[in-house]
């Protein structure tokens, strides 16, 4: 809001206090009749008889002037429309028992807006001599140090029904010292509730015991009993402060403090309780990731433990007894019994071993991986088909993934696979075996095709448990069991199984996404033309 300054004649306002109240300050007081005695009759029909000196001090006010050779001059009352010369609003200066140089006087005072009234505006307006504070609720409105100008403000957007508290603080700097104060609200039903300054008021200043040690004085819900009324001076417009006014700032309205929610109190208890929970929910997962993988690295120390005990020890003694066996038999006729017997010894020992090269596998932390869980089962395959009529073909990336595949995953899946071969071998009849591995993303699949004489999976016996255990073991690690096959026209058994732990897995699938139907390309689709797909 821009000042809107009218300049008044180059005069002389700076008038000498005198300690003696019946002295005037002549100047002033010339002016003043001169100013009567030209307008006697409309001035002093139109002006109240308390009249005081007025000034411009906040930067942001309009300022109005009281010009008696205007006759647009503002007398209408102040609750009706700002900047009006029409004082029968204000109160009388007021002031502690004892006035001195350099003394500080608090005042205080309480009013009551009547319950369920709306407040549609209110205006206050203050000067003191020489400085002064206002509060209103505790909130400070405003402070100026000029004597001679009246401030008004517009508190219209503070007040609500309920009660209130006024209180000023006024700094006197040398003789005479008051304070002038006038409130009048407007309600919706037409009242008005008006607060001025007099004996109402209480003061706290020099002579009053502990006025200095009361905290919090301003919003104070009671006076301390010590302080007593305020002195009244001189009415308005007479004694010291007799000379006419001559501007009124308007300092611009007055709103209650919108504080954002993110800066109240609650809202930042909230925010620090919801960030000390999620500190220990972290400090909480951190410990037990840190136990997690001191875990894994004792699991992974025994097992590399276990598996060089069982190579070492009892390995090399099943081997000892396989060769002393060896060695008995030579000694025996070929056509004797005991031979024959020696030489099946020798045999199961043998497999034996190589149960036991499957075990040692499985526990060895170093074959957690892709790669090696490729390479063995490749060539378990050709080692189990070596000796039937079914010539075994391998497709498998070029590049495997050297990804963690940990030892349940691959443990299962190699089971799987075996019973798929086992099938293929002793049912299908087949003359031909594709042994298929790929990594799709972050899953394998891995699919067994024959050209064998097929089944209708829907008229498979249920007493048929490789079936059955094959769906069960993919099932428990978040993977799938899928068997394609016809009558005369083949099989194929497809594995899935996502590269990730099970758990963590089917909860990622579960709260994130869907999981995705991973197929197979066309190019890697079984010979026969649209075969029945049926999910086992």
């Amino acid at each position: 809001m821009a000042i809107q300054l009218k300049k008044r004649p180059e005069q002389d306002f700076s008038e000498a206090k005198e300690t003696n109240g019946e002295c005037v300050k002549p100047f002033s007081r010339a002016f003043l009749c001169l100013v009567l005695s030209i307008f006697s009759g409309a001035v002093l029909a139109q002006s109240p008889a308390s009249k005081v000196s007025l000034e411009n001090a906040h930067a942001n006010a309009i300022v109005v002037e009281s010009n008696p050779l205007n006759s647009n001059t503002n007398y209408q009352d102040s609750l009706t429309e700002r900047g009006s010369y029409n004082f029968s609003d204000m109160g009388s200066w007021i002031w502690g028992a004892k006035t001195m140089n350099r003394q500080t006087c608090r005042f205080w005072r309480s009013f009551e807006i009547p319950a369920a009234a709306k407040v549609t505006r209110a205006r206050l307006r203050i000067t003191g001599d020489n400085e002064y504070i206002l509060y209103l609720d505790g909130r400070e409105l405003g402070r100026d140090a000029e004597w001679r100008h009246l401030y008004e403000y517009d508190i219209t957007a503070l007040l609500s029904s309920g009660r209130h508290i006024l209180a000023v603080e006024d700094y006197n700097s040398f003789n005479e010292a008051g304070m002038i104060l006038g409130l009048q609200v407007g309600l919706a039903d037409g009242r008005v509730v008006s607060v001025k300054s007099d004996q109402s008021w209480v003061v706290g200043c020099d002579g009053v015991p502990g006025w200095e040690n009361v905290r919090n004085w301003q919003k104070m819900s009671a006076p301390p009993p010590s302080w007593p009324p305020a002195n009244i001076i001189a009415a308005c417009g007479s004694g010291p402060w007799s000379v006419s006014p001559w501007f009124i700032e308007i300092v611009p309205p007055l709103y209650r403090n919108v504080i954002p929610f993110w800066q109240t109190g609650w809202f930042q208890i909230t925010v620090l309780a919801v960030l000390v929970v999620l500190l220990v929910v972290t400090l909480w997962v951190v410990a037990q990731l840190a136990l997690r993988t001191k875990e894994q690295q004792l699991l992974q120390r025994e097992r590399a433990r276990i598996a060089r005990d069982i190579h070492d020890d009892l390995g090399m003694r099943v081997t000892q007894l396989v060769l002393q066996g060896e060695v008995a038999a030579s000694e025996l006729p070929p056509q004797s019994g005991l031979h024959s017997q020696l030489n099946q010894m020798c045999e199961d020992a043998r497999g034996t071993l190589r149960a036991m090269d499957e075990i040692l596998w499985a526990i060895n932390p170093r074959r957690d991986n892709l790669r090696e869980f490729t390479t063995y089962v490749c060539r378990y395959a050709q080692t189990f088909l070596k000796d039937s009529p079914i010539q075994c073909t391998l497709d498998v990336e070029p590049e495997m993934s050297t990804a963690a595949f940990n030892l349940p995953l691959r443990r299962n899946l190699l089971m799987a696979v075996k019973e798929a071969l086992h099938n293929a071998a002793k049912h299908s009849h087949a003359t031909e075996l594709t042994l298929r591995i790929r990594c799709q993303r972050q899953a394998l699949l891995v699919v067994v095709q024959d050209n064998g004489r097929g089944f209708d999976p829907a008229l498979a016996s249920s007493d048929r448990n490789g079936l059955t255990n094959m769906t069960q073991r993919m099932d428990e690690l978040g993977g799938r069991c899928q068997i394609t096959s016809q009558p005369s026209q083949g099989c194929s058994v497809e594995l899935f199984m996502p590269l990730v732990n099970s758990r963590r897995h089917l909860l990622r699938l579960d709260l994130f996404r869907r999981p995705r139907n991973l197929t197979l390309k066309k190019s890697d689709q079984p010979p026969p033309p649209a075969p029945k797909q049926t999910q086992i």
